[in-house]
């Protein structure tokens, strides 16, 4: 559907994009997250033809988006972080608006409005003016904007960024909605929403893509490090440390949290690999009694935080 190869673009002497390639597929829901600074903003623009690239190439539907801008256009709806709404419509002629705009009048313009209505949460504030509407409902609005014309593709730039936790939830249910009929791209700065909401995650540091699959993939891959909370009781915190730490594939023993008794001694392992066996006939070799073993899995946002790092780019 999508085609990204080598996307490079430069602001001045600041490379935001520095050889950027992926394929994005026909109904997929793609999440794009990434620090400040990495180049998620600068991606969309670049797909919806608001920015040309300074090299690379981006081919929607088999269309070059540079040579064929009108064609590529016309397949996507784009939300930007800030909705562009009037703000003194009322949101009901706003939509009407957008409808002419989109080529929709009469009885076809009057059934898509009510179906986007019904579709966003809108019903209940259609004659009220966009300024009074919260940002929750003016990120309402501006979506139903956006599928006006039923696009092929959504891009969404922080659909939920300042939004209050209900208003998210809200955000999120229509993502899902949309995204079984259409390709959906979002970026976000909510691990969480990635998780809940996409088929896939593209995380990007500094113009490169430094993962890509789904949040579950990325999990079992990132790294091939896991961590082990232990409950141990039969000898002391330091003897299990000391015996532990000598067994292959154990990377560092730490004191985990109290445990309940005072008899009891909790232990974080980290390990390369899958190390419970070894572990286990460690233990038991010493006649210690092995009270708990829960394999840890790494969340999104610790794989986030290992790929991307500290970055102080500002321009995105």
């Amino acid at each position: 559907m999508i085609k990204i190869e080598n996307l490079v673009k430069d602001y001045g002497s600041f490379r935001a994009l520095n050889g950027l390639s992926m394929e994005i597929h026909k109904g997929e829901v793609l999440g794009l997250l990434g620090p400040n600074g990495a180049g998620k903003t600068t991606t969309l623009r670049i797909i919806t033809g608001y920015l040309r690239p300074t090299s690379g190439r981006v081919t929607v539907g088999g269309r070059d988006i540079t040579e064929q801008p009108l064609p590529v256009k016309q397949l996507i709806g784009y939300l930007p972080e800030s909705a562009p709404l009037y703000r003194e419509m009322l949101v009901y002629d706003y939509l009407v608006h957008t409808a002419a705009v989109r080529g929709l009048s009469g009885q076809a313009g009057r059934d898509r409005i009510g179906h986007l209505a019904d579709l966003c949460g809108l019903r209940e504030v259609m004659h009220k003016p966009v300024s009074a509407l919260s940002k929750g409902y003016r990120q309402r609005t501006g979506l139903a904007a956006a599928l006006m014309s039923d696009p092929e593709i959504l891009i969404l730039d922080e659909p939920t960024s300042g939004l209050d936790p209900n208003q998210i939830s809200g955000i999120r249910r229509i993502i899902r909605e949309i995204g079984r009929t259409k390709t959906v791209i979002f970026s976000t700065h909510i691990l969480s929403e990635a998780e809940a909401v996409c088929d896939r995650v593209v995380i990007i540091n500094r113009g490169r893509i430094a993962a890509d699959g789904s949040a579950e993939m990325l999990k079992t891959r990132t790294g091939g490090t896991e961590t082990l909370r232990l409950v141990l009781t039969g000898g002391t915190g330091e003897e299990y440390r000391r015996v532990l730490s000598e067994l292959d594939g154990v990377l560092t023993v730490r004191t985990g949290d109290a445990a309940e008794d005072n008899d009891q001694t909790a232990l974080a392992v980290e390990t390369s690999g899958d190390r419970r066996k070894e572990i286990y006939l460690a233990l038991r070799d010493r006649d210690w009694i092995l009270l708990e073993m829960i394999r840890q899995k790494k969340s999104l946002e610790h794989i986030f935080r290992e790929l991307t790092g500290e970055t102080d780019h500002e321009q995105e």
